[in-house]
């Protein structure tokens, strides 16, 4: 049985301040360690569940994070950008019966540590189809495109409550307690490893191919900060400026809806200066 792991660093063990997930910073190297840990206790777990065939996406940042020296040896990783569905590449692949959603964290304009939607900043609201949408409500839409449950889904206190609202079937394990964007009570990698070990072994109770299921078409909103941002992305063909700062696109598809959604971040993240956005 072939399970995916989408490992995002945000909602990692011990992660709270910008330079912890930040490539290149000495933050960032003591963080990677951790951020390692979490994906191999999960690893652990599913393999006891019963899962014979791990890949883990590293979908934060750079997709370049994971210690694949000090990765479980009974997974694979698939590491670097750019991907097709980003951060849930690989999900499309037949086989997979069931995806974990690892170190994920809060959505643009929530209350969560190191919330956001794709960019750090600039981004201040997404909504799929009318409800307020994380990576993780983003990535689930795909994954139920495609017959994949999601399993398990790891971060702090608010990504499990925000786990809830579009994958109420999924595990969940709080790793850190949010305070404010840039604070967290966390608990030490020993106690998460083991929490996320036991819950991912319990979470494959519930692997197996579902019927595929297409909720599309599909319509994304999004609040940027500043309005030549919304004027820039508003260029992309089926993207259309609705206010000042709002952008809206209908896709036919969630593949073809994350797909849009990654370029129309990728075209704002070009149109920011510096301190001004």
């Amino acid at each position: 049985m072939r399970i995916l792991i989408s490992a995002d660093m945000e909602g990692a063990t011990g992660t709270t301040w910008p330079a912890d997930v930040e490539p290149g910073t000495p933050e960032w190297q003591r963080c990677r360690p951790m951020f390692t840990s979490d994906v191999n206790a999960a690893i652990a777990g599913l393999h006891e569940g019963g899962a014979d065939e791990i890949l883990v996406n590293e979908a934060h940042s750079t997709m370049r994070n994971l210690l694949l020296e000090e990765l479980d040896s009974r997974a694979t990783m698939l590491t670097g950008r750019h991907k097709d569905l980003t951060m849930v590449e690989g999900i499309q692949s037949a086989d997979v019966a069931g995806v974990v959603f690892l170190g994920y964290h809060a959505g643009a304009g929530a209350e969560g540590v190191l919330a956001h939607t794709y960019l750090p900043n600039s981004i201040t609201g997404v909504w799929l189809d009318g409800a307020p949408a994380s990576e993780g409500r983003l990535n689930a839409a795909v994954a139920a495109e495609y017959g994949v449950p999601v399993l398990m889904v790891t971060g702090d206190d608010r990504a499990c409550a925000d786990a809830a609202s579009y994958a109420p079937h999924a595990a969940t394990v709080a790793v850190k307690d949010c305070v404010s964007r840039y604070a967290a009570v966390c608990r030490p990698p020993a106690t998460t490893a083991a929490s996320i070990r036991k819950t991912a072994a319990g979470a494959m109770d519930g692997a197996g191919r579902l019927t595929p299921r297409s909720t599309g078409p599909h319509t994304v909103e999004i609040e940027l900060d500043a309005t030549h941002l919304a004027a820039t992305v508003a260029m992309i063909p089926t993207v259309e400026r609705t206010s000042e700062r709002r952008i809206r696109y209908t896709a036919p598809t969630a593949h073809e809806m994350v797909r849009c959604f990654k370029v129309v971040t990728t075209l704002a993240a070009t149109a920011m200066e510096h301190r001004f956005g």
